[in-house]
């Protein structure tokens, strides 16, 4: 008798160790938690924003750039493993987990299909989050700006970046400069 009849089958995530599905289910978990966890992250800046605590807002960004490196990371991991698996269920079409869900048996079929369903929503809520802080912050920029052109008119340029990364010149206002020189 075979001791692993009734298991499903595994898969090589390195040369060395077999991973079955469950394994890969725990890896999409691990994302999930991760793009949750972004997502609180993106929230509690949007609170700071709000309540006015832009002292704390380069800790709330640094701590979403880390999360979304963690991210960036464990989406490769993945990547790698959804090819490897597709590959050894000889699926032909791209590597995705749409691709892999089309050929999983069951009930494994439907698990990966409720991670990638998981996975649409956050990213789609993620984005929403990210622009409106975008938003957020530009409108604070601006404010700020006109604030400090208040006290006195632009008097020399600024060479800043917009969000394309272009050079852009604008006017800064004694305020600004006096400001800038007494911190």
């Amino acid at each position: 008798m075979n001791p692993h009849q009734g298991q499903p089958p595994t898969v090589l995530l390195s040369s060395e160790v077999p991973v079955s599905y469950a394994d890969m289910s725990n890896i999409l978990w691990r994302q999930r938690q991760l793009l949750e966890l972004l997502q609180f992250k993106l929230e509690s800046e949007q609170a700071l924003m709000a309540a006015g605590k832009t002292r704390w807002l380069t800790h709330s960004t640094r701590e979403i750039e880390m999360v979304v490196e963690e991210v960036r990371q464990a989406d490769l991991v993945r990547a790698m493993e959804v090819e490897k698996l597709c590959r050894e269920l000889n699926v032909t079409e791209p590597p995705t987990l749409s691709a892999l869900v089309a050929v999983l048996p069951e009930p494994w079929d439907a698990i990966f299909e409720e991670h990638r369903q998981a996975f649409l929503k956050a990213t789609g809520e993620i984005v929403a989050l990210a622009e409106q802080n975008r938003e957020s912050l530009a409108r604070g920029y601006q404010a700020a700006q006109e604030a400090l052109n208040a006290f006195g008119g632009a008097t020399e340029r600024v060479d800043t970046y917009s969000r394309a990364g272009q050079n852009v010149s604008s006017r800064a206002s004694n305020a600004a400069r006096l400001l800038d020189e007494s911190m």
